[in-house]
């Protein structure tokens, strides 16, 4: 059984620790049941229906609209993340996709919007999705291209591709982020509701990936949807979408955490029974370092990710340089975890189907979805340095 000992941080209440008990015990019972990597589209659709039916993908709602909290409680996120990815990536990502394609909607959409959207999300009736990324306009979302032009008084028409889309393919809805032109750049992009049927969306591309799960690139031609579906106002979608990224990116370091954990708890069954020159592996001085150095991320890590929760949870509304910081250590130092655990197997780390190996391809993407590594130093960077402008001026 991995570490649990953080939940008497002070980070955490009491109904924390009972709230990942559960998540624990319906991924070994159940959740991995549903798992078939060779059939990701089916499995994610089990494991959406079953997070559902057991009440986990409440905690993407608010308490109006069939949740469990009144508005997020991101502790709760990051720990149901942590747990599943634990056990296995697919049950995560099921998890996860939820919220991020409803965050728009909760944070910013209308009372209608949130009435039609929210239930059927929450209850595992429906799947969502969050469409930023283009082609060309990954990490500089500001760049994108796809647009939305008026037709008429009461509707909009879409023009344009989304790539890397999480449940593209699968989703019953779509969170499409389109340029509006209020404003030049990032001023200048709204957010829509597309549903899966509309006419004019089509998925142009299912795309594979080291680690499976459900990815598509769209394409929209002439895309008729109602202008009723904007989420906030014009040219208020970019500010949308790092809203929900303020809440949603601590959940990624939570992932990239719940892996780490993994490969840390996979790395000293495989040490301490293993033996090697007369001894157990793990009696061996370079096998001790990196048992400590895999041990100290793990923690330093949870720290982070933690801290950046509570945060959002008790004391400030947003959290963007605690979540960058969180993000960027949690999935830099969760990759080094796994491959000193796939260092410690030896030859048997990189034989597929083994867990390491299957740790090793799904913790790379962590790394670059969501805000890549190298974008969260330049935000954390922006964020240090507003807090040094008031010592400028001071010393002036």
């Amino acid at each position: 059984m991995t570490d649990s000992s953080f939940l008497n941080w002070p980070f955490f209440d009491p109904a924390h620790a009972e709230w990942k008990r559960q998540v624990d015990q319906w991924a070994r019972d159940v959740g991995l049941k549903l798992v078939d990597h060779h059939d990701v589209d089916g499995s994610c659709r089990k494991l959406v229906a079953a997070l559902g039916e057991a009440g986990f993908l409440k905690a993407v709602a608010p308490k109006e609209y069939g949740g469990l909290f009144a508005s997020y409680d991101v502790r709760s996120l990051c720990l149901a993340r942590e747990t599943l990815a634990y056990h296995d990536g697919l049950a995560d990502f099921a998890f996860a996709m939820q919220g991020l394609g409803t965050g728009p909607i909760s944070i910013a959409g209308t009372p209608e919007q949130k009435a039609k959207y929210l239930p059927p999300v929450a209850h595992g009736k429906h799947i969502a999705a969050f469409a930023l990324s283009e082609p060309d306009a990954g990490s500089d979302a500001a760049a994108m291209t796809t647009s939305a032009t008026p037709d008429g008084n009461t509707h909009v028409r879409l023009n344009g591709e989304k790539m890397w889309i999480s449940n593209g393919g699968i989703a019953d809805h779509y969170v499409v982020f389109a340029r509006t032109n209020e404003a030049p750049g990032a001023k200048g992009v709204s957010a829509f509701i597309v549903d899966a049927d509309t006419p004019g969306l089509e998925i142009a591309e299912r795309i594979d990936v080291i680690a499976p799960h459900p990815l598509a690139r769209l394409k929209f031609t002439d895309c008729r949807i109602p202008a009723a579906n904007r989420i906030g106002g014009p040219g208020e979608g970019f500010k949308v979408a790092m809203a929900t990224l303020d809440v949603f990116r601590s959940t990624v370091g939570a992932a990239a955490l719940g892996f780490a954990r993994r490969a840390l708890d996979e790395a000293l069954h495989r040490a301490t029974t293993r033996q090697m020159f007369g001894a157990a592996m793990s009696e061996l001085p370079l096998t001790q370092a990196a048992l400590a150095e895999m041990a100290t991320d793990v923690d330093a890590s949870a720290l982070l990710v933690y801290r950046a929760a509570w945060t959002k949870d008790k004391v400030a509304p947003r959290v963007t340089r605690e979540a960058a910081m969180a993000k960027m250590v949690a999935t830099e130092t969760a990759q080094s975890v796994i491959d000193k655990a796939v260092q410690i197997f030896g030859g048997l780390g990189v034989r597929s189907g083994v867990k390491v190996e299957t740790l090793y391809r799904e913790i790379r993407a962590l790394r670059i979805y969501e805000g890549a590594t190298d974008v969260q130093k330049i935000v954390i960077a922006r964020e240090t340095l507003k807090g040094a402008q008031p010592f400028a001026k001071a010393a002036e």
